[in-house]
């Protein structure tokens, strides 16, 4: 399950509850611009529009071989491919505690590309001032005991 690309500032500006899988409806040009690692999830986001899901602000630059196509959009809204009953238990999970949906990571799955995304509850600064402490003591005893069993 090689991933493709990481959305690394989700975790840091995010409080991660619960975590899903989704498919993504492409073009054939997109797929090989995607698994020749040419995407970034920096600033995307999961949207709701009339009972589907869309991962909007993700950016496919157009592949390279794929000279003829002029009327290309890489920033567009792109399906994601959940079961229905599954995007109703989302919506309303988002509606009632007021989360929203971070996409995470982008890997393949045997020959298909699936998204990872979350739902998550936005970190006050005061939160991320926190887990960076917490990340730095971590790292320091890590040191201090790589060093004592030597």
């Amino acid at each position: 399950m090689p991933t493709l690309a990481i959305n690394k500032r989700a975790r840091y500006d995010y409080e991660i509850t619960d975590t899903y899988e989704a498919g993504i409806v492409l073009y054939g040009y997109e797929v090989k611009s995607i698994k020749t690692g040419q995407i970034s999830l920096k600033g995307a986001f999961v949207t709701i529009k009339q009972g589907e899901l869309f991962l909007t602000n993700s950016h496919v630059p157009l592949y390279k071989k794929a000279s003829t196509i002029t009327d290309y959009d890489p920033d567009r809204p792109r399906k994601l491919l959940v079961k229905s009953a599954e995007i109703k238990r989302l919506i309303g999970k988002k509606h009632e505690q007021g989360l929203t949906f971070v996409p995470l990571k982008l890997y393949t799955k045997r020959s298909l590309i699936k998204l990872k995304f979350a739902l998550a509850r936005g970190k006050k600064k005061h939160d991320k001032r926190e887990a960076i402490k917490k990340r730095d003591i971590d790292k320091k005893i890590r040191t201090l005991t790589k060093e004592r069993y030597k």
